[in-house]
């Protein structure tokens, strides 16, 4: 990925100043040549005041506000990024959008298809481009496995496994009064946790047609979602899938991403690859095997500690997002993109609860 320097840094505000907006704060900061933070705004203006003085403390200079119409009628911002509760997505992003902004919305696109569908039909009225966050597409690790999936090494996908084993206290939901409602969060560990690596399986394996699903919350109280679920799902391609999600899971284990084909396969273990074994022509013939033998993985594909941490992925996605705003392309991750792993995630519940499988339509 490039990026133009010679175009001017486009100008952002950040709206919403809870518990992902410091994480937009700090990468674009992080990216001075390409992205000017100017504006924090929040609802609540101690919140805005005190992340853009955590902005100051990181070297930049943006103004606090919580009169968000004002901000968005500013003629100093070129773009926002929607960093409020989820089911605020649409709200704030169609209005940004009409407005004349560009617009990044934190994940998940919204917490129901209709909502979706309202922004998906703004942003096509506007000419603006948007994109929605799913960082890890752009982790080293996730670039060379989806390159050997294109590129026919790993043969016909088989199947594929999303795993996330996490693990979040009762003072997590408890934090704020939206967390764990369907209203807001829009659900519990499968929309709000799962929903990244679920984006890598449907990025792996193609369209999903069809899912089933139990769903149950059994480590928390007082949150109306859940916090343990599992799936299977079918793709037009023939591949099967399997989805775990889980914030009951303690003390914390991994985010796991397992794809098997015909001649090759590999496992993505919280961002690192921890096997790969790609073949190049024809597979030579295995009458039996078991275990992890002929592992590709090399030091070169070792994580830095550079590459490691909350937001680094973060930054080279709104690199990508600004560099499509420059170019006139669609960025890497797009509202369509976004919508398909919503359908799976909604298709899930609305499985759990009447206990059929689901199809899964695109828009």
């Amino acid at each position: 990925m490039t990026t133009d320097t010679h175009q001017p840094p486009l100008r952002f505000a950040v709206l919403g100043a809870g518990n992902i907006g410091p994480v937009h704060t700090r990468a674009l900061l992080e990216l001075p040549d390409v992205a000017d933070l100017v504006a924090i705004a929040d609802v609540v203006p101690e919140r805005a005041e005190e992340l853009a003085r955590q902005a100051g403390e990181w070297g930049g200079h943006p103004r606090p506000t919580s009169d968000i119409d004002a901000l968005l009628r500013s003629d100093d911002i070129d773009a926002v990024c929607v960093c409020v509760p989820s089911g605020q997505h649409a709200e704030l992003a169609i209005a940004a959008l009409e407005a004349g902004k560009h617009v990044v919305v934190e994940k998940p696109i919204e917490v129901s298809l209709e909502a979706a569908d309202r922004l998906i039909a703004a942003e096509e009225a506007s000419g603006k481009t948007v994109a929605v966050i799913s960082q890890h597409r752009f982790d080293r690790s996730t670039e060379k496995v989806l390159d050997a999936v294109r590129g026919g090494r790993l043969g016909r996908i088989t199947s594929i496994i999303a795993s996330h084993a996490w693990w979040r206290g009762q003072s997590y939901y408890d934090s704020g009064d939206w967390r764990g409602t369907w209203a807001l969060d829009g659900g519990g560990a499968t929309m709000n946790q799962t929903v990244h690596t679920i984006n890598l399986l449907i990025t792996m394996a193609g369209t999903p047609v069809e899912v089933f699903a139990y769903t149950a919350c059994l480590a928390h109280e007082r949150i109306e979602v859940e916090d343990t679920a599992v799936a299977v799902v079918k793709f037009d391609s023939g591949a099967l899938g399997m989805i775990h999600a889980t914030t009951a899971a303690y003390p914390g284990l991994d985010a796991r991403l397992s794809v098997y084909g015909s001649k090759g396969s590999a496992v993505i273990s919280n961002d690192g690859l921890v096997y790969f074994h790609e073949t190049v022509g024809e597979a030579e013939e295995i009458a039996m095997s078991a275990g992890t033998s002929g592992n590709q993985v090399t030091d070169d594909d070792a994580i830095d500690p550079s590459e490691a941490g909350l937001g680094v992925a973060h930054r080279a996605q709104l690199a990508d997002f600004v560099e499509a705003v420059h170019a006139g392309r669609a960025p890497r991750v797009t509202t369509r993109d976004a919508r398909t792993t919503l359908a799976v995630i909604l298709g899930m519940y609305e499985s759990a609860n009447t206990h059929q499988p689901v199809a899964i339509t695109a828009s």
